[in-house]
């Protein structure tokens, strides 16, 4: 393929099209979604029930990417006598639009997720609902779904809830200027300023999370950065392919949802209601990892132990700042990838062995994740008192074809970014670059350089390496259509 710059942009759209058929999901929605979509004029009604509160009056604010519209979580926190600190996680009530049956349910149901590549998204809701009706917008009553936990001041679970209530959207931040703000580089965001007592309540929750994030590492959740890559586009030339950076108000959000969602798989289990859990087993490669550590004289246990592996990751990050992302990734390669398992009650799963916690579930995303609606309709369903919305055969089934989707998405959004990536690439035959091993196994041996952050195959000198070397190789091909990234490994 000829790589016409002006067109970088309908290329990759082309690509992503063609490989969202090819794994059998859906790049488009049926006329009768899009009928549907065209009957639904208001948003979501917020009239008082006896089993909704009114948490308008809250200091509510959104924080996500600078260019994200499908807002699906707002946070707050609120200071306690005893030192302990009440966080307030709402969480879009997505069913109230979109019910069970519908053709734009179908349609979430079938992909299970939004598809994210380098060219065009995919959103698993239609963009009137997620970006409008059924997200907690700037300055619009929304009906959700509210975790409350009462955080004590080491970090640690007291007390949770779970209820429905009115919210009010007060600020729409982004992660970069609120992170900049945070780390005292900048100041405050305009939207943070505008609302009186705002940013006191975000230094709070900043706190808060961080004290949340060392208790959850000092019981055993992992320590991992991996190195994500956003598109540069300009105008619909692809000028670069850069890494996504980690900051504190990043932090917030994650530690937040973390804990909501251990919080909402712990209310279903005491309501006897089941739930969509999400599960990383006990890694199966455990071998691999404790060679790993041995290489730079560390000693692993032979049986699998998360605390041990994040005594380690911490040593390794302190000890190797600018290597530490590509430990991460031979770590996850061999934890191997997580998948949802429908639990019910009398019974109970394997637990989430990076998280290091036995209770987990996603609730927090509903606008971008089908399991998270799946999860909601539970939830909402525990709350008022109904009866459990799905069979245990169609829960069973769902959880199982929520994890091949999330794994064919992957695989759409994989392929558009290798392209995007031999995009960059092709002028650059002939060249060596250092790199990782990410991925050693019969079907292949696979390699992530260092500059640019780039996945390719090794097709020559594969013999002996395995996950976590370190090697230099040499580009030797490139396929823009195909995605394809060969390389020969050099002395």
């Amino acid at each position: 393929m000829t790589n016409d710059a002006a067109r970088h942009r309908t290329i990759l759209r082309k690509i992503a099209r063609r490989a969202m058929i090819e794994r059998g999901l859906l790049a488009d929605y049926s006329p009768e979604a899009l009928a549907e979509l065209d009957r639904i004029h208001a948003a979501a009604p917020t009239e008082a029930e006896d089993s909704v509160r009114d948490l308008r009056h809250l200091l509510w604010c959104s924080i996500d990417n600078d260019d994200s519209r499908d807002l699906d979580q707002l946070t707050v926190a609120e200071s306690m006598s005893t030192g302990a600190v009440k966080i307030y996680v709402a969480i879009a009530d997505v069913d109230t639009i979109v019910k069970r049956g519908t053709a734009i349910d179908d349609h979430a149901r079938h992909n299970t997720t939004s598809v994210y590549t380098a060219a065009e998204i995919f959103p698993m809701l239609p963009e009137k609902l997620s970006t409008d009706l059924t997200s907690l917008n700037y300055n619009v009553e929304r009906l959700s779904i509210v975790v409350e936990m009462v955080i004590e001041a080491d970090g640690s679970l007291r007390d949770a809830g779970v209820y429905r209530a009115i919210v009010l959207n007060h600020a729409k931040l982004a992660y970069s200027s609120v992170a900049t703000w945070l780390d005292g580089n900048s100041s405050a965001p305009e939207g943070l300023t505008a609302i009186k007592g705002l940013a006191e309540n975000l230094r709070i929750q900043d706190k808060v999370a961080q004290t949340m994030k060392t208790f959850r590492h000092v019981h055993g959740a992992l320590t991992l950065e991996t190195m994500e890559t956003h598109p540069v586009f300009e105008g619909d030339k692809l000028m670069d392919l850069k890494p996504e950076e980690k900051n504190r108000a990043k932090d917030i959000i994650e530690d937040f949802m973390i804990a909501a969602n251990g919080v909402t798989a712990r209310y279903l289990s005491s309501k006897m209601f089941p739930s969509l859990r999400r599960v990383v087993h006990i890694p199966k490669r455990w071998d691999r990892i404790v060679e790993i550590a041995t290489e730079v004289g560390f000693r692993l246990p032979a049986t699998p132990d998360p605390k041990a592996l994040e005594q380690f990751l911490v040593g390794r990050k302190n000890a190797d700042p600018l290597g530490f992302p590509d430990l991460s990734l031979s770590v996850i390669k061999l934890l191997g990838p997580g998948e949802y398992m429908a639990e019910f009650p009398g019974e109970t799963d394997e637990g989430h062995f990076g998280l290091a916690v036995k209770d987990y579930t996603h609730s927090t995303a509903p606008n971008r994740r089908y399991p998270d609606l799946i999860t909601q309709r539970l939830l909402k369903s525990a709350i008022t008192g109904h009866p459990v919305p799905y069979e245990k055969d169609e829960l069973t089934s769902l959880a199982k074809h929520c994890t091949e989707e999330e794994d064919a998405v992957k695989k759409v959004e994989r392929q558009v970014e290798k392209s995007a990536a031999a995009m960059l690439l092709e002028s650059r035959i002939g060249e060596q670059f250092d790199g990782i091993v990410t991925g050693a196994a019969s079907k292949g041996t696979w390699v992530r350089l260092f500059h640019p952050p780039i996945e390719g195959r090794i097709i020559q000198g594969f013999e002996g390496v395995d996950v976590g070397h370190r090697v230099r190789v040499q580009l030797v091909h490139t396929d823009i259509e195909r995605g394809f990234i060969d390389f020969r490994r050099v002395s």
